[in-house]
């Protein structure tokens, strides 16, 4: 697509309401567009449509009128998750009408240079960190994106001074043409989302793009240990700093054994080498969040931050919502909450984190998926499961598969909350003195609750009211 203020006196159609096609609306018709906003759902579940309303934006509720999508419409915007088998993009595709989402908007309006940050896992807690790195280095970032400020407002606000600190999912990506950050980190691949994108190869296709307008003046952040990411290397045109936790590199951030303690190390591209900190050192648990930090180090260095910096937010950040966090203890037994894990991958990295016994609650939106990869690490860390959603017999299967006899499914007459109050209480009496009671789905959460935040508050309330 062009910059926004090519599109006046031009239809542009806006699907999906929330919070990045409100922001998205009102950027095209501050530049004079013809907007239309349509949202699925009905005018009194979408109270952002009062607001367009106001100021002169037509917002068309309630299904997809087979006239919204026509030849005189010069672009579509799309809310992500609207997937691209749905008739009015199938439509404006047939019609070979562009079709890009927030993302790819935000970036002809954004004067600040971009870390573009995605993966199957980690987004959110690296995102973060790298914005908490950037602040300790004095460089004004503005974190936005899938991690939720919409990305067109933190672009209009941002300065050439600022760094844009975007969290990207693939679904976003898929939507983009011209997108540039000058740093792309992808942290890895692991199949999920199928359902969306259909195959393997467009999943990887989509997270790829983040790379695609980088040149020589860029930096590409990529997880040596990763076989998809480093198949990426010989293809790019930017700088590569890769990252790794089992390999020493001429280039890069990785781990290294110093008097019996491992140290997050950086090698410049001339040989040098900077430790910057133990891996005892780091303020959150677990081995996924040491390869977070790895992952978070190399793109705050390649943003120009001192090692001194991001020492320091290494040392001091503790964690984000929702992503392995501590909740509270009682009789012995911790409770954390990491609803964040939609999908098996991230459930097995929570897992690892914990050398006590799990009492694990997972399920959720069924998605076509074995969850077979969960056999050994519910036979080898899990002491109890209690499985809920519309995937709770398979999970259940799965525990029965590893050899659990401690196993429950929960499901009180499709009330949600409900639901997962009993899944706590079961897992309270699954649970002994030392032992960890971890909310880890390996499910995305729709068709419990809104989002996966919701889940985890809920989680949280549930656990304190033990």
């Amino acid at each position: 697509m062009k910059h926004p203020e090519t599109y006046r006196d031009r239809q542009v159609v806006i699907l999906g309401l929330a919070r990045s096609g409100v922001a998205v609306a009102k950027l095209f018709h501050e530049n004079g567009a013809k907007v239309i906003v349509n949202d699925k759902k009905e005018r009194t579940e979408c109270p952002e449509a009062d607001e367009l309303t106001a100021l002169g934006i037509s917002v068309v509720c309630g299904g997809h009128p087979p006239e919204l999508i026509h030849e005189d419409v010069a672009l579509v915007v799309k809310n992500p998750g609207i997937p691209y088998r749905a008739e009015p993009v199938a439509r404006a595709a047939e019609l070979g009408i562009e079709i890009v989402t927030e993302v790819e908007v935000a970036s002809h309006i954004c004067k600040a240079p971009i870390i573009g940050i995605t993966g199957s896992n980690g987004k959110t807690t690296t995102t973060t960190w790298i914005g908490r790195m950037l602040e300790e280095g004095g460089l004004s970032p503005i974190v936005a994106g899938n991690i939720g400020r919409a990305l067109c407002d933190a672009a209009e606000e941002a300065a050439e001074d600022n760094w844009m600190v975007v969290e990207l999912s693939s679904f976003q990506l898929k939507g983009t043409t011209d997108f540039h950050p000058r740093v792309a980190l992808l942290l890895n691949l692991s199949e999920t989302h199928l359902d969306y994108h259909g195959t393997m190869e467009d999943y990887a296709g989509s997270k790829a793009k983040l790379f695609a307008n980088q040149g020589v003046d860029d930096t590409a952040v990529l997880n040596w240990d990763d076989p998809y990411c480093r198949s990426l290397i010989p293809a790019l045109k930017s700088r590569v700093l890769p990252f790794s936790m089992v390999e020493e590199l001429e280039t890069g951030v990785y781990l290294s054994k110093r008097e019996e303690e491992r140290w997050v190390v950086y090698r410049d591209s001339e040989g040098r080498v900077q430790p910057i900190l133990q891996t005892a050192e780091i303020g959150i648990p677990g081995e996924f969040n040491v390869e977070n930090a790895l992952a978070a180090t190399a793109a705050a260095l390649s943003a120009g931050v001192a090692t001194e910096a991001v020492a320091k937010a290494l040392k001091e950040f503790k964690g984000v919502e929702h992503r392995l966090e501590y909740v509270r203890e009682k009789d012995g037994v911790v409770y954390y909450n990491n609803s964040k894990a939609t999908n098996p991958a991230a459930t097995i990295k929570a897992m690892e984190a914990f050398d006590r016994p799990i009492v694990l609650i997972a399920g959720g939106l069924e998605r076509g998926m074995d969850y077979l990869e969960l056999v050994p690490f519910f036979r080898d860390r899990v002491k109890a499961v209690v499985a809920m959603g519309e995937t709770r017999d398979k999970i259940a299967g799965i525990a029965a598969m590893a050899g659990m006899g401690r196993v429950k499914s929960v499901d009180t007459a499709n009330n949600p909350v409900d639901t997962l109050e009993e899944a706590v209480r079961a897992a309270q009496g699954f649970a002994e003195a030392g032992d960890v009671v971890l909310l880890s789905p390996a499910c995305a959460s729709w068709d419990m609750f809104s989002s996966y935040e919701e889940r985890g508050s809920i989680f949280k309330r549930s656990v304190h009211n033990l």
